[in-house]
């Protein structure tokens, strides 16, 4: 069963008169039918939020579900076609196996008999490797088990659409190494479409056919795992998934040149002059962000005194038309106010990180990446020098000279990894920590304190975490 979401959004109102939460905004894609699909991303996402829309446990602000060429938006969670299993997998403790898994076709109609209901609880049960523990109690079984248990009473009632929430977040590493694999098999026998939520990249990358990866109720990128792990639409993608983390440095847009240590990654960008950090769009993002204070309060805590700009004077024509006349009529019965301040810095840098320092005494309560992404887009529009991100995956690096500038790094320590090894070290000039992986024969090559490493492949970042190349 093919199932679309067509600008999907679900908002919550904000406590004690916070902002409204959009913990989905705008969601579109389709998931094909007999796929089974990841919904990754970090914690307070939306993930989970969508699954309970699609499940219709929770009823959108705005936009359709479709299953197939049928809108399920206002249909009932009982006549959707779905199998839920949650994350704590909800069995009852005093059913046995065999009973958990019969009591969802209890109110199926037209009513089954009790010898079909027993035989579609064997045969799931089979299908789950489970088939020897039907008359068992949930608290006789172990956390794979009792997560076999539920995926075969949402498979009980042939449902068109499975939908897992983080249904390995309480198994231990071996056994959720297992389950997941024993997901996978379960989805290719049975070819139900499949939904899962996870915060786990690895457990998405190694099962799923397609990964969402969300942030903030937005879908930032939608692609086969390994697709979202080589071409990374955004930093946070980047930064999201591989482990360890893709290494980030800190580079520099002048002249139209990305400059790392005054070498140069890339050229033909635009840059020219400099950013106005007094840019009332920034109070706007702040204010987005749960910023309390008026427009005065921001200013000021800038440290940037206020001075109402003096209206125009315009000299009075000779004779006035008879529009005019009218015009100044209405002026007087309805007088616009139009009030424009003008900032003039009383002491001290205004830059980025002292904005966000204000913002954040204010109320704002997102990160400081969050931060530099949203205003990072005015400061890109603007087209000015600024700083950029460049990209290096850990695995992508080479100790042998080649065409891309080298990075000097300091090395700490080395960790030895089966057949590779793990360079951990600081960037020379940055406060950076970063990790190279090797193979171990080249162990020999890290000779000294302070060595070169050479990126065999990098990715240019923009000060808005869009992706440059």
């Amino acid at each position: 069963m093919e199932v679309r979401l067509d600008n999907l959004s679900k908002h919550f109102p904000g406590v004690k008169g916070a902002p409204t939460v959009k913990a989905v905004d705008q969601m579109n894609f389709t998931i094909p039918d007999g796929k089974l699909v990841g919904l990754l991303g970090p914690s307070g996402c939306g993930k989970s939020t969508t699954l309970y829309m699609i499940a219709g446990l929770h009823k959108p602000t705005a936009g359709k579900i479709w299953f197939g060429d049928r809108d399920v938006t206002e249909v009932p969670p009982e006549n959707r076609g779905i199998g839920l299993v949650f994350q704590n997998y909800a069995l009852y403790p005093h059913f046995t196996v065999r009973q958990n898994i019969t009591f969802p076709l209890e109110n199926v109609r037209p009513k089954l008999e009790k010898t079909e209901m027993e035989q579609i609880a064997q045969e799931v049960a089979n299908l789950v490797d489970i088939g020897n523990l039907l008359d068992r109690l949930p608290k006789q079984l172990s956390g794979g088990q009792q997560q076999r248990v539920a995926i075969a009473r949402a498979l009980s009632k042939r449902p068109q659409v499975l939908l897992l929430d983080e249904p390995l977040s309480n198994l231990d590493a071996r056994l959720r190494l297992q389950t997941r694999e024993e997901i996978r098999r379960i989805q290719r026998d049975t070819k139900v479409t499949t939904i899962f939520v996870t915060h786990d990249q690895e457990e998405a990358m190694s099962i799923s056919d397609f990964i969402v990866v969300m942030r903030r109720g937005v879908v930032h990128q939608i692609d086969a795992p390994q697709t979202v792990y080589e071409e990374p639409v955004n930093l946070f993608v980047a930064k999201f998934l591989g482990s360890p983390a893709i290494n980030i440095f800190d580079g520099e847009l002048k002249n139209g040149k990305v400059l790392l240590h005054g070498n140069v990654y890339h050229e033909g960008l635009k840059s020219k002059g400099k950013f106005d950090y007094f840019d009332e769009r920034i109070y706007d993002v702040a204010v987005e962000g749960g910023y309390n204070g008026t427009k005065a309060d921001y200013f000021a805590s800038l440290g940037v005194d206020y001075v109402e700009e003096e209206p125009e004077v315009k000299e009075e024509p000779e004779k006035k038309t008879f529009k005019e006349k009218v015009s100044d009529l209405f002026g007087k019965i309805n007088p616009k106010k139009k009030q424009k301040f003008v900032p003039r810095i009383i002491e001290g840098e205004v830059n980025l990180e002292s904005i966000y320092e204000a913002v954040v005494g204010g109320g704002y309560r997102y990160t400081y990446a969050d931060f530099e992404e949203e205003v990072g887009k005015f400061i890109v529009e603007a087209g000015v020098n600024r700083d950029v991100k460049i990209g290096v995956r850990p695995e992508a690096f080479t100790l042998d000279k080649n065409d891309n500038p080298a990075i000097d790094v300091e090395v700490l320590y080395i960790e030895h990894i089966g057949r590779d090894i793990t360079i951990v070290a600081n960037v020379v000039g940055q406060k950076h920590r970063i990790r190279v992986i090797i193979p171990a024969e080249e162990r020999h090559k890290v000779k000294g304190k302070v060595i070169k490493v050479y990126p065999k492949r990098f990715y240019l970042f923009d000060i808005d975490g869009s992706r440059i190349l």
